[in-house]
């Protein structure tokens, strides 16, 4: 459940800037290298942004208004992009690569 959560706030920061983003998992923490972070509390994700998130089933729904549905190894999001998730990368439809090693994820 927080690696889709990972993958989804890796999409919200790729949709913000397309510099390279790392990013590290402790717990419920994740901190990013852009100086984000997120804590998952249950099925809500609070990012320090100020924007949520809450997971219901395979549904993601952002106080931003995106939304994101996981089918298998593909999310969906509302704003026209997708993601494959291929062993420990995820491959965005705009061009991003995410590469996941143990509790460490960086993206192009």
């Amino acid at each position: 459940m927080m690696k889709r959560m990972i993958v989804i706030a890796g999409l919200l920061l790729a949709g913000a800037a397309q510099a390279q983003v790392s990013s590290q998992q402790i717990g419920n923490q994740t901190y990013y290298s852009d100086g984000t972070t997120a804590t998952k509390v249950g099925n809500q994700t609070y990012f320090s942004n100020g924007t949520t998130a809450q997971q219901v089933g395979n549904q993601t729904y952002y106080s931003n208004g995106t939304t994101a549905q996981r089918v298998g190894n593909q999310t969906y999001y509302s704003n026209g992009t997708t993601a494959q998730q291929v062993g420990n990368h995820t491959y965005y439809s705009n061009g991003r690569v995410c590469q996941t090693i143990g509790n460490q994820r960086h993206c192009n």
